[in-house]
């Protein structure tokens, strides 16, 4: 039905069957890869935009592969047109660059038709993001979040505190103390680990019990989101 276009098409690249097989699949496999990204992204800025660039960026690595073929010359002209290309986009979390990277990778099988190499390549690398993701992989926690309250600048409030912090937290430890109110309250800070999340409100509600105390503050720290 193509046979028109035979005389524009070079007899070393792929042919239509294979172009359109090859080029689909680079889009399935970027979906699947761009879809487990989603789905374990943890981070504060999202951005659609790098969603949608990871999907095309796969298309776009398949047609490239697929239009070097075994052509050296090409190759080289091609590296040498994207080279004039400049990027400046820059990626603040190096897991945004691996993703890019996956599904350039499945892109350039896709285009030199290895086909078993892209589906495993994605296969693995879609299991082991999930694999770290359900494990919180290289998360370290010290502290659950970080509770701030004032107090009187002459009370003495520090047994009290430290009664209500030993009775319900696992670990605190008192990271900051500073004048308030122009010198007439004290507001201190304490980073604190709590052995059941049942326990914050348990913990705010005992400190703001404390004679004098108020302004009590807990700010809850996400283990898997890095600032």
């Amino acid at each position: 039905m193509l046979d028109w276009l035979d005389p524009f098409m070079r007899s070393d690249v792929v042919g239509w069957h294979t172009a359109m097989l090859s080029t689909v699949l680079a889009f399935v496999l970027a979906q699947v890869v761009a879809g487990v990204y989603i789905w374990t992204f943890r981070g504060l800025s999202y951005s659609r935009s790098l969603v949608q660039g990871i999907v095309m960026g796969g298309i776009v690595t398949c047609m490239l592969m697929m239009a070097i073929g075994n052509s050296i010359a090409a190759g080289i002209g091609i590296a040498g047109g994207l080279s004039i290309i400049r990027f400046r986009n820059t990626m603040r979390d190096p897991r945004d660059i691996i993703f890019i990277f996956a599904t350039l990778a499945a892109g350039i099988a896709c285009g030199l038709q290895a086909y078993i190499a892209a589906v495993a390549g994605v296969g693995v690398f879609v299991t082991a993001t999930v694999l770290l993701y359900w494990t919180a992989y290289g998360a370290r926690r010290q502290f659950d979040g970080l509770v701030r309250f004032n107090a009187p600048i002459d009370s003495e409030i520090d047994v009290e505190v430290a009664k209500i912090m030993k009775r319900n937290c696992r670990r605190f430890t008192l990271v900051t103390m500073r004048q308030a109110a122009q010198g007439d309250y004290t507001e201190y800070a304490y980073q604190i680990s709590v052995p059941d999340p049942s326990h914050h409100k348990r913990l705010v509600n005992a400190l703001g019990m404390i004679q004098g105390v108020r302004d009590v503050t807990l700010m809850l720290q996400e283990p898997t989101l890095e600032l």
